[in-house]
């Protein structure tokens, strides 16, 4: 079987700023926008422009960089103390993706050690983040991979290729290389309410000429039942100290109904996506967005008496994961003890 590459990149740094494609417009269309400030790239991940949790924590370094750009014309001597209005209007864009905020952790060291030209030294740390992630998503790819043999079927939940990474995928990752190896019967949920598996998911499987096959959510546990997949394999936004995981909503069912009808569950996430100051995965805040998504039109009028709630994260006890990659090794069956050998 030939090479199967990732063509696909949703962010991309440039003089005049950050490139970012605007995912809510795929499969329609394919349009970048040019973020030139901190607060623009904020609002590209509060308004899902940017989605993925990788993909979230790499812009935010970015982020980072334009507004280190912005201050230190403003006032060469007092930057640093600017800066900080901009570290928090990142922080601020999405309350769930733990990436977002280890990646504003890592561009604050280089901020307090900076020399006198800050810019170029911020910019080399957020290319490093990012050159690091495609990285550590191949090699994630080969790690998850090696479980996948004899596996004729393979479903995904939600987007974890090149559009919600730096490069290449997570979850999406480890599926392209197994397809590489062997050909899968590859499945993706619609994973609603965003649709970003008929959309974004299916999109890209297209774009590198990987077979695969869109299904209603609602349509999975009857895949299940008929053997025609073996594993289910999701990213993560994140992973608690004791390996719950929060992911997109509907990955909890998913993780019941796979351990209802012996199926496999793979978490596949980069290390910066594990909260090692959360226990477990009820301290996990659950970001809940405007019920708008979800109501008709004609539900939004003052005489109506329909709400909606319209929470975009679960969490998946431990317990129903068979095996978490990251890109410093694997964990079977996790538990606290289990995800330490990870650090240590």
């Amino acid at each position: 079987m030939s090479l199967t590459v990732d063509t696909v990149r949703p962010l991309q740094w440039g003089d005049d700023g950050l490139r970012v494609l605007d995912q809510r417009k795929l499969p329609a269309s394919l349009v970048y926008e040019n973020c030139q400030t901190a607060g623009e790239v904020a609002e590209a991940i509060r308004s899902m422009r940017v989605r993925g949790a990788p993909a979230i924590g790499i812009a935010a370094a970015y982020g980072v960089v334009l507004a280190a750009r912005e201050r230190h014309a403003q006032d060469p001597a007092s930057w640093r103390e600017l800066i900080e209005g901009d570290l928090e209007c990142l922080a601020g864009s999405r309350p769930t993706a733990v990436n977002l905020f280890w990646a504003l952790e890592r561009m604050r060291k280089v901020i307090l050690t900076a020399t006198e030209e800050p810019v170029g030294q911020l910019l080399a740390e957020a290319i490093a983040i990012h050159e690091a992630d495609i990285s550590s998503n191949r090699h994630m790819g080969g790690l998850g991979a090696a479980y996948l043999e004899g596996a004729q079927g393979i479903l995904t939940h939600c987007n974890t290729g090149s559009l919600a990474t730096g490069g290449y995928g997570t979850a999406l990752g480890v599926i392209r290389t197994a397809y590489r190896q062997a050909a899968k019967s590859i499945y993706a949920t619609e994973t609603r309410p965003w649709a970003q598996g008929a959309r974004l998911t299916v999109w890209e499987l297209n774009q590198d000429r990987i077979p695969a096959t869109l299904i209603a959510d609602s349509a999975a546990t009857l895949l299940m039942k008929a053997g025609r997949v073996q594993w289910v394999i999701v990213g993560a936004d994140r992973i608690a100290a004791n390996g719950d995981t929060a992911n997109k909503i509907g990955t909890y069912a998913l993780a019941v109904a796979a351990r209802h009808h012996g199926v496999r569950f793979m978490v596949v996430a980069p290390m910066s996506t594990i909260d090692w100051n959360t226990a477990h995965g009820d301290d996990i805040e659950i970001e809940e967005r405007d019920s708008k998504e979800l109501l008709a039109d004609s539900f939004l009028t003052q005489s109506s008496v329909i709400t909606a709630w319209n929470p975009v994260f679960d969490v998946t006890p431990a317990e129903l994961i068979d095996v978490i990659v990251t890109e410093k090794g694997t964990v079977e069956k996790p538990n606290p003890a289990a995800m330490q050998q990870l650090i240590h």
